[in-house]
């Protein structure tokens, strides 16, 4: 069966529009109750709506209100599964889960998306916020009772020196996503509560930077005295306080008892245990050991988690918005010329893998740039234009075959493509891709390296080809195409090359004034990089699965594994 989501993935553009027309936040922190999802049969569909996840078998009995409400409680440990170490503490740089899983609870944000009616934002350690009438300024307004964990206030020159830092990082420093901050002209503080963005242009997409999972709020003056402190330590004013990490084992946080929301967080700490494995995984929350694992399981493991746990078992499905792509080093010869990339895209039987990787992994679904069943991503009538997305593949590997024969690329012809040792999904796409590879004459041999290794290969350029992967947290293309801007604008370009026509692209459709017309330029900037370029491109788009002890409640799945991982609403029913 060929998965192809046909249902359109809310997304923040009428919030957008709401918000630049003025709007006042002032609902950012009120007490939420936990949050509730659909009971329904085992659900599968791959047309769930993208920001919902259906939930099965909660037959736990908890405490509730004569009206209903369930009352959260108080006290306990949440263990939960990590399948990496971070590979830094500083979540600006990183763009991997094993980052933002075992952090986020040590952080603030400044605003933030609300699980209980996603996309929908609300403030965190802004109370409020207005707009100017030509949507040029965003006024912040900071509560005024936050405190980091050193017992230090939060004010109005932390957040300016941490979104800083994300948007104009000094020499030296990786922000990982400053390129979908092209809009902001400056950051002020003008008072203690009070924090100024300036931009050059109205942007639909703002608010939602602003409350990207990964902007973790920083203090100024350690900023100020090593923009790197962060990298490997903590001080933050999150819902925990650090306690202890121990590299390859777990990391530990404890309830901070002066967190500025009343009685939040519910858990007394929280352990997360890194588990390589997915097999071990699988065992550590059938025999609870973790309780759950955030990023998300596969078929088989959420049927063998199922099985063990029965009624003690939840499981949360749902759409992600995530791929795998793989990215080529356009300075390396003979990968410096489009032919050879160009071929490297063709060879891939998209639409056939589709119908067996998903059987195995969480992976399946066939897209371009943009989620697919989403309001901009390109209808299948249009995607099988693409290069790399025909239905013929007979057709294409002859292209393909055509192009290196004419970029004097002989049979056999051999390269190195680096892959990261996760084997799901990574290592099960690269051995489909080095099987590909070869239906065109390719001898592609896979060096599946640890995170360290992988990490400095990708960033410091030292590959053939690589895997990478871009996983968002929105449905938005100012969030979703930074990515693929020139080397210097977007801190997660890996491929290595420089495109003033991708640049100018991206900028017009974060400038369009309307929906239809950004459409159509996301549709350019696709053909463009896919027919054209191929200076990186995408395999398949996951789908996410989360079974999970039934006694883990205030966590809903929303379709970014990103999203929602600070712990202050999570609590056991035990």
């Amino acid at each position: 069966m060929k998965f192809r989501w046909s249902h359109s993935f809310i997304i923040l553009f009428a919030i957008g529009i709401f918000f630049l027309t003025g709007c006042d936040n002032t609902s950012s922190n009120q007490d939420q109750d936990t949050n509730t999802t659909q009971e329904t049969n085992q659900n599968t569909d791959n047309n769930t709506s993208a920001n919902t996840s259906t939930e099965t078998n909660t037959t736990t009995e908890t405490s509730t209100t004569d009206s209903g409400v369930i009352i959260p409680k108080s006290g306990g440990i949440l263990d939960f599964a990590v399948p990496r170490d971070p590979p830094s503490f500083d979540c600006h740089r990183e763009n991997t889960f094993a980052c933002i899983h075992p952090i986020a609870p040590f952080y603030s944000l400044l605003a933030r998306f609300d699980q209980n009616n996603y996309p929908a934002i609300v403030g965190d350690v802004a109370e409020s916020w207005d707009v100017s009438d030509d949507g040029l300024n965003y006024t912040f307004h900071l509560h005024d009772d936050i405190l980091f964990h050193d017992g230090s206030k939060l004010t109005a020159e932390d957040v300016k020196a941490t979104y800083e830092k994300i948007i104009f990082p000094p020499e030296g420093i990786v922000s990982a996503r400053k390129g979908s901050y092209l809009m902001v002209d400056s950051v002020e503080a003008p008072d203690d509560v009070t924090v100024v963005f300036n931009l050059k242009w109205p942007s639909i997409s703002f608010l939602a930077n602003i409350a990207s999972p990964w902007n973790f709020i920083y203090k100024a003056s350690i900023l100020a005295e090593d923009p790197t402190w962060y990298e490997s330590n903590v001080m933050g004013t999150g819902a925990f306080k650090f306690v202890e990490y121990v590299n390859g084992a777990f990391l530990s946080g404890e309830r901070f008892d002066d967190y500025f929301m009343p009685g939040r967080p519910y858990l007394d700490g929280f352990k997360a245990i890194f588990i390589n494995s997915m097999s071990a995984r699988v065992a550590a929350v059938r025999g609870g050991e973790a309780l759950i694992e955030f990023r998300g399981f596969t078929p088989t493991a959420r049927d063998d988690i199922v099985r063990q746990l029965g009624d003690e078992a939840v499981v949360q499905e749902g759409p992600w918005i995530c791929y795998l792509n793989v990215a080529i080093n356009n300075e390396r010869e003979p990968f410096n010329d489009s032919r050879i990339r160009r071929a490297l895209n063709l060879a891939l039987d998209r639409w056939g893998a589709s119908d067996t990787i998903s059987k195995i992994t969480f992976i399946g679904y066939v897209g371009g740039l943009m989620r697919p069943g989403s309001e901009f991503a390109a209808p299948e009538e249009e995607l099988t234009q693409y290069e790399g997305f025909w239905t013929d593949i007979e057709a294409s590997r002859t292209e393909a075959r055509r192009l290196l024969e004419e970029a004097g690329i002989d049979e056999g012809f051999s390269f190195q493509f680096k892959n990261r040792a996760i084997g799901d999904p990574f290592e099960h796409v690269g051995v489909w891709l080095i099987d590909q590879w070869s239906q065109i004459g390719l001898n592609v041999e896979q060096v599946v390296q640890e995170d360290a290794a992988f990490f400095a290969d990708r960033s410091g350029g030292n590959f053939d080809a690589t895997m990478d992967w871009e996983c968002g947290f929105m449905d938005e293309p100012d969030l979703q195409l930074f990515k693929f801007l020139s080397t210097g604008v977007s801190g997660s370009n890996y491929s290595r090359y420089s495109d003033p026509t991708l640049d100018s692209l991206y900028e017009r459709q974060s400038k369009a004034a309307t929906i239809e017309e950004r459409i159509g330029i996301v549709r350019e900037f696709e053909r463009y990089l896919f027919n054209e370029q191929a200076y990186t491109f995408p395999t398949l788009w996951y789908y996410r699965i989360s079974p999970h002890w039934a006694k883990v409640k205030g966590w809903t799945q929303l379709p970014s594994h990103y999203l929602n991982q600070d712990l202050r609403d999570v609590w056991l029913d035990e």
